[in-house]
């Protein structure tokens, strides 16, 4: 590949001078024009402290690629902090910014002749945002990771904001004091960074490794740490390499890749985020890549990592043992890893991995023959209820098989106020619908419902299904990503009081238990909700596809 394959059209010759004149206008001089000119790409903002410091970090990736022989130029992209957003209107906006990170990258890239480009996020939707516009763009260009927070401690026990949310439930059934909850409060999140356990940043961090687009190793130093600006500063020199070698993104992201992402994600007990946003990631490279393989591998792979919410450990607890290449070596060595892939390395994720020692990691990471749970972490479900699949957390998840009584609400805040009023009893299945992609529109996550109903003490005698989606940080009986959703007339929107339901995470099986005669009469009563006033929302809620297609407008 030319060294300069698109910039050399926007910049050279006379017909370009006034294109140089902006450039000369920020310090380029002659000699700049003759290299290749890349693009950093943090997603930043001070709204939290998940890219709090990803401008910063884009100080050491211009270096990087000063070093190389490029010239750099930093480009942000936006941030929606899920988070804060947890429970409130804002969080209808959280999903929809994945989409625009990868039309404003889009934007940029395309529009300013960089011939290769370096993408830094953090929080959740960061992440497959910049990987979408890898894929859809199909240039030299790498991902790499913020980082994780560190974790708090309190009385020498650790604590994270998976911790917070659910100290909020506690205290409001009165088994947490006023005291305690304000100490998790003060120690929950010490440093900036992202939420520390196997949460959906981290586990799109890790998935990136697995998937070829991130070097290895890189997901899990801290975002305090030295080791985090040294990858940053790395990438500047390997996406010159890629561009040099003609390796673009698209030659990185095949079905092998996915595949390998997606098996990694079991073996994690990732977020089921990480569905969603592998889905995307596949229509953006033009890769068929659907529910159903990953309801193979599902069925494949048990979870080997420890990590919370499913176990006792952090993102820095993996790190310590050697990150995350420690848990691809051991699914390569059970011949669970296609080890051909190419990466941004430009070698293959086998040859890289050969390098890799994951013995002696003690309890954080297992081996295969010996798992953290005989299970996959995420298990696919379908039935009457879910005819196009749903999605189960069942390696955070004290039961597999749950059967209930609906107790059905219109919104996440009638839900929670439920909760909080003591509606909700033993024996019920809370079902919160209309917040789906088209219906909410943006289909937020339910963090706020699913950590009061564990902060309760109801974490294994309470179940929720919903068309919308959960946090990393989400435990318990919870059944997400209901498909067709109830805006688009999907069963679930026909689900009534007292109803029965049926959730068995084994097998993979969701039902209502209503005949379809029943059912009938309720279509016919059932008509659409109206769509959101103009603006962002409403373009939204008409271009966005079901959860079990990725939720993309693209």
């Amino acid at each position: 590949m030319p060294r300069r394959p698109r910039s050399s059209v926007w910049y050279d010759g006379v017909e370009n001078l006034p294109h140089r004149v902006y450039l000369r206008a920020i310090g380029f001089k002659d000699n700049d024009f003759k290299k290749p000119l890349v693009a950093v790409v943090p997603a930043w903002s001070e709204a939290g402290p998940c890219n709090f410091h990803t401008l910063q970090l884009s100080l050491k990736a211009k270096e990087g690629v000063r070093e190389a022989g490029g010239a750099p130029l930093t480009v942000p992209t936006i941030v929606v902090n899920d988070g804060i957003n947890m429970g409130t209107d804002g969080m209808r906006y959280s999903l929809i910014s994945r989409e625009l990170i990868a039309d404003t990258i889009e934007a940029q890239v395309n529009s300013h002749g960089f011939d290769a480009w370096i993408g830094i996020g953090g929080c959740d939707k960061t992440q497959p945002g910049i990987i979408m516009a890898m894929a859809r763009l199909d240039m030299p260009s790498i991902y790499i990771y913020g980082g994780t927070a560190e974790a708090g401690i309190l009385d020498g026990t650790t604590v994270t904001v998976q911790e917070a949310f659910e100290a909020v439930g506690a205290y409001i059934r009165g088994v947490l004091s006023e005291r305690k909850l304000r100490l998790i409060e003060a120690q929950a999140m010490p440093t900036y960074g992202t939420c520390q356990g196997l949460f959906t940043a981290n586990t799109m961090a890790i998935l990136a490794e697995a998937m070829g687009v991130s070097p290895l190793g890189s997901a899990t130093p801290p975002a305090t740490s030295a080791e985090r600006g040294r990858y940053v500063s790395l990438a500047g020199s390997l996406v010159l390499d890629m561009l040099e070698r003609g390796i673009t993104a698209r030659s990185i992201i095949t079905y092998e890749a996915l595949r390998n992402a997606a098996t990694t994600l079991m073996a994690i007990a990732g977020s089921t985020n990480g569905i969603l946003h592998l889905l995307a990631i596949a229509r953006e490279a033009g890769v068929k890549f659907t529910l159903d393989d990953i309801d193979e591998v599902s069925r494949r792979v048990p979870v080997i990592a420890a990590m919370k919410p499913g176990g006792p450990f952090t993102m820095q607890d993996l790190h310590k043992v050697g990150g995350a290449p420690v848990i691809l070596k051991k699914l390569l060595e059970a011949g669970l890893l296609d080890p051909d892939p190419i990466t941004v390395e430009g070698e293959s994720i086998g040859k890289l991995l050969s390098r890799y020692d994951a013995n002696g990691v003690g309890e954080v990471v297992r081996s295969v023959d010996n798992p953290f749970k005989p299970h996959a972490g995420i298990r696919i479900l379908r039935g009457n209820l879910a005819p196009k699949g749903a999605v189960m957390k069942i390696g955070a998840s004290g039961r597999l098989a749950f059967r209930g009584q609906a107790k059905v609400y219109d919104s996440e805040r009638s839900a929670f106020n439920a909760i909080k009023n003591g509606e909700v009893t033993p024996g019920s299945v809370v079902v919160i619908r209309y917040v789906g992609p088209k219906g909410a529109p943006g289909m937020p996550e339910m963090l706020k419902v699913t950590a009061a109903i564990v902060g309760a003490g109801m974490g294994d005698t309470v179940a929720m299904v919903t068309d919308g989606r959960f946090s990393g940080a989400t435990r318990g009986i919870m059944v997400g990503h209901v498909a067709p959703e109830a805006a688009v007339g999907g069963p679930i929107a026909l689900v009534e009081d007292g109803d029965e339901i049926e959730i068995d995470g084994a097998r993979g099986v969701i039902r209502l238990l209503v005949n379809e005669d029943e059912l009938d009469k309720r279509r016919g009563r059932w008509s659409p909700p109206p769509p959101p006033p103009q603006g962002l929302l409403r373009k939204y809620s008409m271009l966005v596809s079901q959860a079990s297609e990725g939720a993309t407008t693209s």
